[in-house]
């Protein structure tokens, strides 16, 4: 009896530390305020708070998670190749970490698809895009499971929803993608179910909110071509542009391909500089293109030099050297705007339209039309008043080519279509698309989408799907991903699928 006695005591002391070891899913108030920091890419104070949760209970597995947006943050904006190389395996560390928590939380597969999600981002930028389509794939199979298991586990709306939009406009170029992740695609419902986790009052809506803040002004500006409904929402009260440096990158970036570089630029100065954000050369390059739309060359390279001087990546260096080599172009200093274009043959990688488009201009030996240049420049920061004042006052210089020729109709149609005057603007696209269809400039196909977006907002959707498709029909041309996905999207949202 004593024994047995002993017996019992022991396991009624040993069992309760046996279910406390077991791993557990605890989203608790510290991971919650940890999370907060990171999306704000104030990246040490995260570490130290999610240090602090682990301390706290040693078996919780979100702080797995909490890691990995570091490292993927860290990854995704900076694009080191050392960084790259040390931080990646940890993704699958985590990845076997989680799997071993309790199928039964939401969370389960929740993490997974979110670790695999954030490793195609990370790994995208370093060319790897079948490695990247595969994890997309893993990622989408996951949360697609988890909204069956947990249908009102809001937090998988997010992913799953972007996912859905993006696939549904994944243009000719990358359709193998869509085909591996064996998945069709809905810019509607994909948009439908952003846009329900963007506005809903669940408490899990609310911890996610800065994420979802990130991403869907993005999905507005770029696939449903709202752009000033996504810059509105980036100006929301409850979006802080001065100390959320995530959603300050998505407003400045927004601004800037919105021709809105002087707001760009005061975002930016009214930064909080605080050490505890993510360092990064991003500010740099995006301060150099607010600058050089304005025409302030020496300004903007100094900018652009900081930022390759500090930048590890691949992506935008071609991009960012031709921008360089502009500045100099402009200033006449022809000797080191040369040096610029060499680098551009030489350094970056050419997975963006950006640097293909920046190598090809290189490799051609062409030097740009310094009138045309400075009209497309001001344009491009919104500055639409001054360009076209350059472009109907000044006399400029030669049109000599037919490139040159066919640039000059697509500038004055897009300064129109910026200052409202329509009905200009879609006779120089006309005759932009008339002219530059089987050319290999981007600009018919391009008049060809800003057309179609014209003839959309006025409602006529017919029109508006024809000019659509006629961009996506032009083959060979400057950014055709890009101009293409943008089409495609167009279709599905005048054909509301």
């Amino acid at each position: 009896m004593a024994k047995q006695f002993l017996l019992i005591v022991y396991l009624s002391i040993l069992c309760p530390v046996l279910v406390v070891s077991q791993p557990v899913f605890e989203f608790n108030s510290t991971c919650q305020q940890a999370f907060q920091e990171i999306t704000r890419l104030k990246l040490n104070t995260g570490k130290s708070l999610v240090l602090k949760a682990r301390q706290q209970n040693p078996n919780n597995l979100i702080p797995e998670l909490l890691d990995n947006y570091i490292d993927f943050y860290t990854l995704f904006l900076n694009e080191d190749p050392a960084e790259l190389k040390k931080r990646l395996p940890q993704f699958e560390t985590r990845l076997n970490k989680i799997k071993s928590g309790p199928s039964s939380s939401p969370f389960f597969l929740y993490c997974q698809s979110m670790i695999y999600l954030q490793r195609a981002a990370s790994v995208i930028k370093a060319g790897k895009l079948w490695d990247a389509a595969w994890d997309c794939r893993k990622s989408y199979l996951l949360i697609k499971e988890n909204k069956k298991r947990f249908p009102t586990f809001t937090p998988n709306d997010l992913p799953y929803g972007a996912l859905q939009a993006v696939t549904g406009t994944i243009p000719k170029g990358f359709r193998w993608i869509a085909g591996i992740l064996g998945m069709k695609g809905s810019l509607t419902e994909g948009m439908k179910t952003v846009r329900s986790f963007v506005t809903g009052n669940d408490p899990w809506q609310k911890v996610f909110y800065n994420e979802a803040a990130y991403i869907y002004p993005y999905l507005l500006f770029y696939l449903e071509n709202k752009k000033e409904e996504a810059l509105q929402f980036a100006r929301n009260p409850r979006i802080d542009l001065v100390n959320n440096q995530l959603h300050l990158y998505m407003a400045v970036n927004l601004s800037l391909n919105n021709q809105q570089a002087e707001q760009a630029a005061l975002l930016m100065h009214n930064r909080s500089q605080s050490p505890d954000y993510l360092a990064t050369g991003i500010w740099d390059f995006e301060m150099g293109v607010a600058k050089l739309y304005h025409l302030q060359t020496a300004d903007a390279a100094r900018y652009f030099e900081s930022f390759l001087q500090q930048f590890k990546g691949q992506f935008y260096v071609k991009d960012a050297y031709q921008k360089l080599s502009w500045c100099y172009w402009l200033e006449g200093n022809t000797v080191r705007a040369e040096e610029m274009r060499q680098a551009i043959l030489k350094k970056g990688s050419t997975d963006s339209d950006a640097d293909k488009k920046a190598l090809a201009d290189a490799k051609s030996g062409i030097w740009p039309n310094r009138w045309l240049l400075k009209a497309r420049l001001l344009s491009d920061g919104g500055y639409q008043n001054e360009a076209l004042k350059l472009l109907t006052v000044s006399p400029g210089e030669a049109l000599d080519s037919p490139g040159e020729k066919l640039e000059y109709l697509y500038r004055m149609a897009r300064i129109y279509d910026a200052l409202g005057r329509t009905e200009e603007a879609l006779a120089n696209y006309a005759a932009t698309i008339k002219q530059g269809q089987n050319r290999t400039e981007y600009f018919a196909a391009r008049a060809a989408l800003q057309s179609g977006q014209l003839y959309e907002a006025r409602g006529k959707k017919q029109q508006a799907i024809e000019l659509y498709q006629q961009c996506l029909n032009m083959e060979n041309h400057e950014y055709k991903n890009s101009l293409d996905q943008r089409a495609k999207a167009g279709i599905a949202r005048c054909k509301g699928e």
